[in-house]
């Protein structure tokens, strides 16, 4: 039997913003705590996966910051949450599977950590959170895009347990690999992506770190939304 969806509507303009490292459990416990709320779901990696895609599908190479720049600026990227699974579209384009691939995977951090690339798409979302009644999930969300979100919350996990849920999406998309080039790639993109000049990993000093190693899913939607129950005291 499914929980009821707590009945939010005497709110306006909350924001609840996650951060947290690949593989912690950020972007599926966004996207359900979105649906049992009611509020809407954004995924800024899926924003910079996408830019990512669409850069290397036309040639753009991952280090030239002027032309990813000007694709972030006209590039419309869209979401659908539909049975429960967000569907991403560039263009009017679904790119839902292929943002997800190992090819962008091993360049979105470079692509990501341009400046003009993050004010552009920062920017978007910043637009997107001011509708209110959203979930929000990234790596500089509480920190950059939605630094007043009435909630913020670091989710993180061990390497081995997040090496292991990449090795479950991947093997859902026909992709084989192994748990030590998985820890080997999500140690390289922690590096990366906490050492970046520009919009870096890091944990806002006011918000909250739930370790997901030993959680299900549902228990860290559980945990979340006991925490906005007692913001909301």
């Amino acid at each position: 039997m499914s929980k009821p969806r707590l009945n939010l509507s005497r709110l306006k303009n909350r924001v609840i913003a996650i951060d947290g490292p690949a593989g912690s459990g950020k972007s599926t416990t966004a996207r359900l705590l979105a649906a049992r709320l009611g509020y809407s779901y954004l995924d800024t990696g899926a924003m910079y996966r996408a830019l990512t895609h669409f850069a290397l599908s036309k040639g753009v190479s991952p280090g030239d910051a002027s032309k990813l720049q000007a694709l972030a600026e006209h590039l419309t990227i869209e979401f659908k949450t539909e049975q429960s699974v967000n569907h991403v579209f560039i263009n009017g384009e679904e790119v839902t599977d292929a943002i997800r691939t190992p090819e962008v995977t091993a360049h979105v951090s470079e692509v990501s950590a341009h400046k003009g690339v993050r004010q552009a798409m920062v920017a978007k979302q910043k637009e997107i959170g001011k509708k209110g009644a959203i979930v929000a999930e990234g790596r500089d969300t509480t920190t950059v895009v939605f630094p007043d979100a009435d909630l913020k919350v670091y989710m993180d996990a061990s390497i081995k347990q997040r090496a292991q849920r990449r090795m479950i999406d991947l093997a859902r998309m026909g992709l084989s690999t192994t748990l030590e080039a998985q820890m080997a790639e999500i140690k390289r993109r922690d590096d990366f992506d906490s050492g970046r000049k520009h919009s870096p990993l890091t944990r806002a000093k006011d918000s909250i770190t739930i370790d997901t190693t030993s959680m299900t899913i549902e228990e860290q939607v559980d945990r979340i939304i006991t925490l906005l129950k007692d913001v909301l005291k």
